[in-house]
């Protein structure tokens, strides 16, 4: 008979009201039990953290997790929550928990190794900073410019695309380094495709991948590393 794998089970929601309504605990629980469901698992302990934005770091700010953690440690259990994106969209946060040595597991995308949650938390801290950055920026540059937000002028459809094409391009070299690992093992570009839906990786602009999808991004990727070496090759 398979032996058992110790579980520490972890649960988020961000204010008391969430807590009194059991607003998204009952999702994140479900997504557990399904995970769990999959093998012989021993949960010796779950905890629900209710943040309240109070302490000087995120350990502090999660009692919760700390504990967790301590008992992951005592029995050498691995720690399971049900989305990366609900323990930390912070990269330095995630790389410290890494350095703990105590495994974790994220329900909705178990196959990934500690190498792709580096990455996913990566790309979740760049898209929410990206958005909120471009977003000051471009009221700010609009604004300065006396244009009136909210109408959709020439000029503003221009900014506009100008601004579509740089977040696809940093969205490119973000997605660049997964795929080259990709084609390092020789994958199809439709095996690709199904790894980042299996991963859960948005797309660009969320949701799971498509096929054509893919290949804009991927001819993207190309004409990136093309200019690249066109530069390098110049400067040699």
């Amino acid at each position: 008979m398979e032996k058992s794998r110790k579980v520490v089970q972890y649960f988020r929601v961000s204010t008391t009201v969430q807590e009194r309504s059991g607003l998204g605990l009952a999702a994140q629980e479900l997504t557990v039990k399904n995970y769990l469901n999959t093998g012989n698992f021993e949960v010796v302990g779950s905890f629900t953290e209710v943040e309240t934005g109070k302490g000087s770091n995120a350990l502090d700010r999660r009692p919760q997790l700390r504990e967790a953690l301590a008992l992951c440690k005592r029995h050498k259990a691995t720690l399971v929550i049900a989305k990366l994106d609900r323990l930390a969209r912070n990269v330095h946060f995630i790389s410290g928990l890494l350095e703990t040595g105590i495994d974790f597991v994220a329900a909705d995308m178990p196959n990934a190794n500690k190498t792709m949650l580096q990455l996913f938390s990566v790309m979740s801290e760049w898209e929410r900073d990206a958005i909120a950055l471009r977003t000051r920026q471009a009221l700010a540059a609009a604004k300065s410019r006396g244009v009136q937000l909210g109408r959709m002028g020439a000029a503003n459809l221009k900014r506009k695309n100008d601004e579509k094409k740089q977040a696809a391009d940093e969205f490119a070299v973000t997605l660049a380094r997964i795929v080259n690992g990709f084609r390092a093992q020789g994958m199809s570009q439709r095996a690709m495709v199904t790894e980042l839906n299996t991963l859960n990786i948005p797309a660009a602009k969320g949701g799971q991948w498509q096929l054509t999808q893919f290949r804009r991004v991927l001819k993207r990727i190309d004409a990136q590393a093309s200019a690249s070496s066109d530069t390098a090759a110049f400067a040699a």
